[in-house]
């Protein structure tokens, strides 16, 4: 079952009765008095995120969420996600998985990042073609990454992709891919976090360590996985950016009508070994054909494809 991604923005309290997920938004009369009690049933949830510095949550909700494998991004003053909180207990063969992980060799990881940096590219060749901006050197970029890509051809096509991209904005004069930059880097990185967040607890539920990556080995990052393997669907987020971007021009900001769009990005269709699939499911074949290759079954992750313009 496709579970629900809910965002907080307004003062709220959370708690939890009867395995419900049980807000009560404030009253007319100010923060200190509860107003209407609305229930959501836990086992329907996949990500929660809070959004506004106001909101109360009881540790008996926390903990509710986290052993059922939500995912609980927190925000700053700014609207920036800032935090994830995941389950630590996330799969019956934990142990077993975790032994396998740690135990892949070099070679294998960069055989793996190779096929995720040729996927990551041929996502982003397909969207430039969708945008009918030439890609065909991305594509020749994407047959000649090596093993781990010691070549770095990862840097090459995103500086082609990121000059490129937005060439349909009527006042574009070059775009700088920055976490914190401005305009439109604001609504990248909402929607890269919320893909981040699916993807980290996909890995959990595959039993894996999201700290430990096949190629990110930032020691402050405790998501180094996530990251890795996140990069060949951070083109589908760019996608629904630049509709964004074409649809509301005069919008730079995160309001609730942007933020509602790119909440729906874990239950975006998305094409995957050979069928059409939510996203949220996405990642978990994703994450489950990883484990695989640490379990020495098979030697290929399964990758979202992008179709390009025909």
């Amino acid at each position: 079952m496709l579970k629900r991604t809910l965002s907080f923005s307004n003062p709220v309290y959370l708690r939890t009765k009867n395995e419900q997920l049980v807000f009560n938004l404030p009253s007319a009369k100010g923060l200190d008095e509860i107003g209407e009690l609305n229930t959501i049933p836990i086992e329907d949830i996949g990500i929660v995120i809070l959004d506004n510095l106001q909101i109360t949550i009881s540790h008996s909700l926390i903990n509710k969420l986290l052993e059922n494998n939500i995912a609980l991004i927190t925000c700053n003053d700014t609207h920036h996600p800032t935090g994830l909180m995941l389950n630590l207990d996330g799969h019956t063969l934990q142990s077993a998985r975790f032994k396998a992980q740690i135990e892949a060799s070099e070679p294998l990881k960069k055989q793996l990042w190779q096929q995720t940096i040729k996927a990551k590219i041929t996502n982003q060749a397909a969207v430039l073609s969708q945008l009918k901006i030439e890609s065909k050197n991305m594509l020749r970029w994407a047959e000649d990454v090596k093993s781990g890509d010691s070549d770095n051809l990862e840097a090459r096509a995103a500086a082609y992709y990121w000059k490129n991209i937005l060439k349909f904005m009527p006042d574009f004069s070059g775009f700088n891919r920055e976490r914190h930059g401005e305009y439109p880097n604001n609504f990248l990185n909402y929607g890269y976090a919320i893909l981040r967040a699916t993807m980290a607890r996909s890995i959990v539920a595959s039993g894996l360590l999201p700290t430990l990556g096949i190629h990110h080995r930032n020691q402050y990052n405790a998501y180094c996985l996530a990251d890795d393997i996140m990069e060949p669907y951070r083109p589908l987020v760019d996608m629904i950016v630049c509709d964004l971007i074409k649809k509301h021009p005069d919008q730079k900001e995160i309001n609730v009508e942007i933020k509602k769009i790119l909440l729906q990005i874990p239950a975006m269709d998305v094409n995957i070994d050979d069928a059409k699939s939510p996203l949220m499911l996405a990642t978990q074949k994703t994450t489950y054909s990883l484990y695989k290759c640490f379990d020495g079954e098979t030697r290929k992750v399964i990758y979202p494809k992008i179709a390009p313009k025909t």
